[in-house]
């Protein structure tokens, strides 16, 4: 799917008043920065091999989250919980075809911003689907791209009541949510997104093209006039893992390491449901792969990511040029990880931490004194959007279900106890998972059969499930009691 281009050529060229600040005292600006399937494999997250030299610049500027989770493993539904402030389970987007309908009177984090005076700009891969951003009219919506319908929420929730088959329907299939594919969708993966390599001299990837228009904006905005919201949404790593010959040189194969739990094709651990497993489909569609293959794959990978960083990298520069850097506030953030072979997997869409852990970053300039630690403690991407507004001075909206991350900036190692919340669909079953600093539970449907329990002090890859061990019963009570009673407890297509 091609990243959209957007540009509010009516919010740029307005001229609104400043809220929230005085002004000796400039309300900051805001990059928001997404990468799209960007797992912890860099440098400044302490990957031995990745060279991402402007993403450990950025880290070195501001807070570094170690445990940031996503809330949903999967492109659409994490943007638009992100970008709405608001769990998965509450705005029900749950898979890559059903459209964003904010509560009334709810703005996205975009709108929010753009509503109290700041100018709004996106390039790039903000949004799932062009038109896709919050704003559109559920009774006529945009003609989607792809072959197959959308919906909005209020349609999902009631095919779930009256469809139980829906997903076993052909023309209803999806990548995430239903199996088996049609055999041509397993041939037409492997003639394309399957297939990975250095691009051919001369050309580059639409990264390219988006840094240009941010660069481009950098330029020619005056923030000291108005205060931007820049939204630059990066697409690689994303299959097709392809990028200039340049950045497949800064890898040798044979040289990168396998994780310690590599299977050469989908492996779960003992005692987990099967709903915990998925095809790869992104990358050796539906077959088995050899350690040779899989090393590859992660050059692949791992080229996908410099590029991007080089890209970032621009940008950061046009920022730093424009005179404007030391009042703007960056966050950038990974939409969800992505297993590279790790249980036999490369793909998202799972329940395990190397899908739901991904980067993110948060610089805030006047904040010197923490620039460049490092927070362990377990937060989740629900929280960017109170974070931002709260650091600009913005009043929060009642409908957001985060909260600021302001403590944590303040002080990287201070109290915090709230555990990240994580959903994941397969058909019209909803897997949930709550991670702690300690332990990553998991279960479907709000039963404890085939559930999974991960001491991450004893057992970081989750190699172990212990959800069957006595030992454990105790920790896994608290665990469910606190899953089941969250906000992502239950969800709008549940029946009463």
């Amino acid at each position: 799917m091609k990243p959209a281009i957007l540009f509010f050529a009516a919010a740029l060229t307005a001229t609104f008043p400043v809220h929230g600040q005085i002004a000796s005292s400039p309300q900051p600006s805001v990059l928001f920065v997404i990468v799209d399937d960007l797992n912890c494999r860099i440098a400044c997250y302490g990957d031995p091999v990745a060279h991402t030299p402007h993403l450990d610049r950025l880290a070195a500027r501001g807070i570094l989250f170690d445990r940031a989770y996503c809330n949903f493993p999967l492109c659409n539904p994490t943007r638009s919980s992100v970008l709405s402030g608001q769990y998965p389970t509450t705005t029900g987007v749950l898979d890559n075809k059903t459209w964003l309908v904010p509560p009334e009177g709810h703005p996205t984090l975009p709108q929010h911003f753009q509503q109290h005076g700041y100018a709004r700009a996106e390039f790039g891969k903000i949004w799932h689907e062009p038109g896709n951003n919050g704003e559109i009219d559920p009774a006529n919506p945009p003609e989607p791209r792809s072959r197959f319908p959308w919906y909005n929420p209020s349609q999902r929730a009631e095919q779930q009541r009256t469809q139980p088959d829906f997903w076993t329907v052909a023309e209803n299939y999806d990548h995430y949510r239903a199996d088996p594919p049609p055999p041509s969708m397993i041939e037409a993966l492997r003639r394309g997104p399957n297939v990975f390599g250095p691009v051919p001299a001369g050309r580059g990837t639409p990264d390219i093209t988006h840094a240009d228009k941010a660069i481009e904006f950098l330029e020619n905005h005056d923030a000291s006039a108005q205060p931007f919201f820049l939204a630059v949404g990066f697409q690689k790593p994303h299959v097709p893992l392809k990028a200039p010959q340049e950045f497949f040189d800064l890898y040798e194969a044979a040289e990168l390491p396998l994780p310690p739990d590599f299977a050469n094709k989908p492996t779960l651990p003992g005692g987990v449901s099967p709903l915990n497993t998925r095809r790869n489909l992104d990358l050796y569609a539906d077959r088995d792969f050899t350690a040779a293959e899989a090393r590859a794959a992660l050059r692949a990978y791992y080229a996908c990511v410099s590029y991007m960083d080089a890209q970032l990298g621009r940008v950061l520069h046009a920022l730093e040029a424009s005179g404007q850097a030391d009042n703007t506030l960056i966050v950038l953030w990974g939409d969800h990880g992505w297993h590279l072979s790790e249980k036999g997997f490369f793909a998202k869409g799972t329940l395990f931490e190397v899908a739901i852990r991904s980067p993110l970053i948060i610089v805030d300039p006047r904040r010197e004194a923490s620039a460049g630690r490092v927070c362990r403690r377990v937060v989740q991407f629900v929280d960017i959007y109170p974070t931002l507004a709260d650091l600009a001075g913005l009043p929060l909206p009642p409908a957001l279900e985060g909260v600021s991350l302001r403590p944590l900036l303040d002080n990287p190692d201070a109290a915090w106890d709230r555990p990240a919340f994580t959903v994941q669909s397969r058909g019209w079953s909803l897997g949930r998972r709550i991670r702690t600093e300690r332990w990553a539970y998991s279960e479907w449907d709000g039963s404890s059969e085939g559930a999974m329990l991960f001491d991450h002090d004893a057992d970081p890859h989750e190699i172990r499930n212990l959800a069957a061990d006595p030992a454990h019963a105790n920790a896994l009570a608290t665990l469910q009691e606190q899953l089941r009673t969250s906000p992502v407890g239950r969800s709008a297509g549940d029946a009463d």
